[in-house]
């Protein structure tokens, strides 16, 4: 088996080195290189917020069933590739192997659980004070969403936040991390192959601060998520707020978790508007 061929994944399409910046990955437990990961341009986040505004407007549309098909059939190859896939965690991120295959695995029942609920967005009617109201909730996809995830659990996180989007009708950008990339490519080859349309998942590679910079403050996205340190989490929040962008932040380090909406048990709640 060989590692996971890396790469951008843009508008539906696989985008490799071609003349971009690359960054080597290295195993760490032989200090060997591995891979070479290419490093998203200005231009290929501009054309992943520009893929993703578009997705968006027709995705939204898309009946329940169909993107509750995607979600499952993206489980099922999850199940078929966890040991490659855990293998590849294993050579970038260096956990033992079972507990790579373990992560896949597990994580398989997100798509699963995301497939089910994405059939169950309800509204509802309120009682009105008055005979010749009526009262509704609509629940409606908020819009664009990035994603910004960790090292430590790289399947996990990743697929959390992209099966919880697209089961609710978003449209999502994701930036993994860059040291443990074979993962987060894998879940974009799965969904790839599941049928998504393009520019409903868009994965991009870059220096962090310079992406996170350029795709928060973009007007198009509506929605920030990120998993990591409370410093950086305290950053991104700060520009977040100072474009009045939804946010909900999972941190870590000192045990303390902040939620700039308010917390679900499933999750899936933040990803919609009233």
């Amino acid at each position: 088996m060989n590692y996971e061929e890396l790469s951008l994944y843009i508008d539906g399409q696989f985008l490799s080195g071609d003349g971009r910046q690359v960054r080597p990955v290295v195993d760490p437990a032989s200090g060997q290189e591995i891979g070479m990961l290419p490093l998203a341009r200005a231009e290929d986040l501009d054309r992943a917020l520009s893929a993703a505004g578009r997705a968006f407007e027709s995705w939204r549309v898309v009946s329940p069933m169909q993107r509750s098909q995607i979600l499952r059939r993206v489980g099922e190859m999850a199940r078929e590739r966890a040991q490659s896939i855990g293998r590849n965690i294993t050579l970038d991120q260096g956990k033992p192997l079972a507990e790579a295959v373990g992560e896949v695995l597990r994580c398989a029942d997100h798509c699963d659980w995301h497939a089910e609920e994405c059939r169950r967005i309800y509204g509802r009617v309120i009682p009105a004070r008055l005979p010749n109201v009526r009262q509704m909730v609509l629940r409606e996809p908020v819009g664009v969403c990035v994603a910004f995830t960790p090292r430590n659990f790289p399947f996990n996180q990743a697929i959390r936040k992209i099966a919880a989007a697209i089961g609710a009708g978003c449209s999502i950008i994701l930036k993994g991390p860059e040291d443990t990339p074979s993962a987060v490519v894998a879940i974009a080859r799965m969904f790839h192959e599941a049928g998504l349309p393009p520019g409903v998942l868009n994965v991009i590679w870059g220096v962090p601060a310079e992406v996170s910079s350029h795709l928060i403050q973009a007007p198009i996205v509506r929605k920030v998520s990120f998993t990591g340190s409370v410093p950086v989490g305290k950053q991104l929040a700060a520009l977040a707020g100072a474009h009045m962008k939804r946010v909900t932040m999972e941190l870590g380090g000192i045990r303390r978790r902040l939620f700039a909406t308010t917390p679900t048990s499933t999750g899936r709640l933040t990803y919609y508007r009233r």
